[in-house]
């Protein structure tokens, strides 16, 4: 058994903005563990621009916005674990790491979790036909392409509008392949507005807004894909049913936070997210366990996540030089009108605190409100774009003073 102050499972973006603020706050005794080769997770394969214009106020790729941060875990001596998995986590902060052949177990006095997400594949969407050669998720083709250095296929039809889809539409029409169409069940794209017009409207790719992929046809490689449009009750109309050519199909369905480990030690779920309850600091139901990045709620944005690794990493340092409160439940957020989710669940410290919030429904002009302690307009609400509501220091300090229970409603009101 290994003692060990501070565990960061994960060295993706959270994770590894976790570690550097860990260091920087005192905590010595750290380490990083990585199933991966490779330290930066997906970031290493998303050579296209749009990374740190929050943080660093400059268009990087994926690699660039990674590589400010190895530098910095490299400068600072923090050790990362590469090519180790953590294969246990138990309730008492003892989790068991492989590499290779050798397990070893340590005993954490804090453990900080961030093991991001992975895509929802074909089987999670239940698309009926063949079973060919020539289906990818979006992510495993962006990985044959920008790492491997393989065409996934040359004709291709993408299924679900998400960033990672219309993204790769645009990289593969780069490549010169025919992207024939982005197929979306809902109404409205499921990514940033800024990926729909330059990646799609920029290249002409057509975007089927209200249309499915309801079957996929071919022997030994897909030859074609059926498309529906969905009817009022959410299901495809059969009577509109039309046949693509295509080679490929690429499925952008949606991606599922990493938390394996999360429920192992059984620590609560929130539907809503795929992710942990946490409080301000991030902190789960479970004292010094402390959760971020995408394996928290999944971001669109990689600066809301470097932001959650840093806040982790400040509560993870307060439980371990002993300076919290003993952990204990404050005021909870409940959604109001027209709100999906919101991060964190509660307030149980008493600092500024960004909320976290997705809309059920898009919406035009709106006012965000969080009870009567933080109110944020907004030009339009969609649910594929996060949208943050800062609550100040003082209003935090107000609500838990006294000590107590309660709930702060969240609403979406359209104006």
């Amino acid at each position: 058994m290994i003692d060990l102050d501070l565990a960061v499972i994960g060295a993706g973006p959270a994770g590894l903005a976790a570690a550097v603020r860990a260091r920087k706050e005192g905590i010595r005794d750290i380490v990083v563990f990585d199933r991966d080769d490779r330290p930066g997770g997906i970031l290493n394969q998303c050579i296209h621009t749009g990374f740190g214009l929050l943080r660093f106020d400059e268009d990087l790729t994926g690699p660039e916005y990674a590589y400010r941060f190895v530098t910095e875990v490299n400068r600072l001596k923090v050790p990362v674990e590469l090519g180790t998995a953590v294969v246990e986590l138990a309730k008492d902060r003892i989790l068991t790491a492989v590499n290779g052949k050798k397990a070893s177990k340590y005993r954490c006095r804090a453990i900080i979790l961030a093991m991001g997400c992975r895509e929802r594949t074909r089987n999670a969407v239940m698309i009926p036909g063949t079973r060919p050669a020539g289906i990818f998720t979006a992510g495993k083709a962006q990985r044959l392409m920008n790492i491997d250095g393989y065409l996934p296929g040359k004709s291709i039809v993408i299924l679900g509008s998400g960033d990672i889809g219309m993204i790769m539409a645009r990289r593969l029409a780069l490549e010169g392949c025919e992207v024939k169409a982005v197929v979306e069940k809902n109404l409205y794209a499921g990514g940033l507005i800024r990926n729909k017009v330059q990646c799609l409207d920029d290249f002409s790719i057509p975007l089927l807004l209200g249309h499915t992929v309801t079957a996929i046809h071919g022997e030994y490689r897909v030859e074609k894909v059926t498309i529906c449009t969905m009817n009022e009750g959410g299901e495809p109309d059969e009577r509109t049913a039309k046949d693509i050519e295509c080679d490929t199909l690429l499925l952008s369905v949606g991606l599922i936070p990493e938390n394996e480990l999360t429920r192992m030690a059984g620590i609560g779920m929130d539907r809503s997210t795929g992710g942990a309850f946490v409080d301000n600091i991030l902190e789960t139901e479970t004292e010094g366990v402390f959760s971020c990045g995408n394996v928290l709620h999944v971001s669109d944005i990689v600066d809301y996540v470097s932001l959650e690794g840093e806040i982790a990493a400040s509560g993870a340092a307060g439980r371990i030089r002993g300076v919290l409160s003993e952990k204990r439940y404050g005021k909870r957020f409940v959604s109001g009108r027209n709100i999906r989710q919101i991060v964190p669940q509660s307030i149980t410290q008493e600092r500024e605190t960004p909320l976290f919030i997705r809309v059920q429904e898009p919406t035009g002009p709106a006012r965000i409100t969080a009870g009567d302690i933080a109110r944020k307009r907004v030009p339009v609400a969609r649910p594929s774009e996060m949208i943050e509501l800062t609550i100040e220091k003082k209003k935090c300090q107000k609500l838990l003073r006294p000590p107590g229970e309660g709930t702060i409603e969240v609403n979406c009101r359209e104006e």
